[in-house]
């Protein structure tokens, strides 16, 4: 069952080996996209955005806010063997039924973990990164509520042009069946994403699919509309349409349908996955 993350893990040692043969100047630059970055930066999209379901009637207990923060921190400014970075990273993600009478927290998600990233490029000058990360998610909670599970992951992200980004990521899920049954079907052992500068520095759109390990069943796709209303801000006017699976821990045997609407901040460079 491992076996194609074996050869994921294989390929991505090729490309790093053979992007050892560009001369040294690119490979300095390479590096340097991610040192000209403040080593407490961002790490994925953080966000708050406001909703309602789309399959499902609307109303106070259906409609909510959720919300992500999300940051890295780069442990050395100088790279280990092999010229890999190291890092440690903490992402959030939350789910406020702000709507309902008593306001309440329905979920709330917990992903700390480490990575060691190579960047690097590829033929033609596309910038790339290369990961691989120990994960750990949970919801924090016990008994028949409890939701857990961990991942060894290894990821590529490439700017193939000016305007693409796109993203390959694998993992090897260790879940506690007894606790957590069928959640591997559900987060599944890889995702895809693309992000696509529609006007560079004003519009942009993202796309993510995760695919769960049913043949046609599970997984899930996440899109979104960014607009930047000022150049020199980090921070973007954001529609996000949610369907499928695993949006949070609790309801991952749930399938959702959610259109939102919010802000977010997005990582200075094209994140390392």
């Amino acid at each position: 069952m491992y076996l194609k993350y074996v050869l994921i893990c294989c390929i991505l040692f090729s490309i790093q080996a053979n992007s050892q043969l560009l001369e040294h100047d690119k490979d300095f630059r390479a590096a340097d996209s991610l040192l000209k970055e403040s080593s407490f930066s961002v790490h994925r999209d953080n966000y708050f955005l406001t909703g309602v379901p789309l399959d499902t009637d609307i109303t106070r207990n259906t409609a909510d806010v959720k919300y992500q923060v999300s940051f890295k921190q780069r442990l050395s400014s100088k790279p280990l063997l092999g010229g890999f970075f190291p890092y440690l990273m903490y992402t959030q993600k939350a789910f406020w039924d702000i709507y309902a009478n008593s306001k309440p927290f329905s979920e709330i998600n917990f992903n700390p973990g480490f990575a060691i990233v190579r960047p690097f490029y590829l033929k033609g000058g596309r910038l790339t990164y290369g990961t691989i990360s120990l994960e750990h998610e949970s919801n924090g909670r016990d008994s028949i509520y409890s939701r857990t599970w961990n991942m060894l992951a290894f990821s590529l992200k490439s700017q193939i042009s000016p305007r693409w980004t796109v993203g390959l990521r694998g993992w090897i899920p260790l879940v506690d069946k007894d606790d957590n049954p069928e959640l591997t079907q559900y987060v599944g052992y890889g995702e895809a994403s693309a992000s696509y500068q529609i006007k560079p520095g004003r519009w942009s759109a993202d796309v993510l699919f995760r695919k769960g390990s049913g043949l046609i069943n599970y997984g899930s796709l996440q899109t979104q509309v960014n607009w930047r209303p000022y150049k020199n801000q980090n921070y973007y006017f954001t529609l996000q349409w949610f369907v499928g699976y695993t949006e949070s821990l609790i309801d991952y045997k749930e399938h959702k349908s959610m259109l939102r609407l919010g802000f977010v901040l997005k990582p200075e460079n094209m994140g390392i996955f």
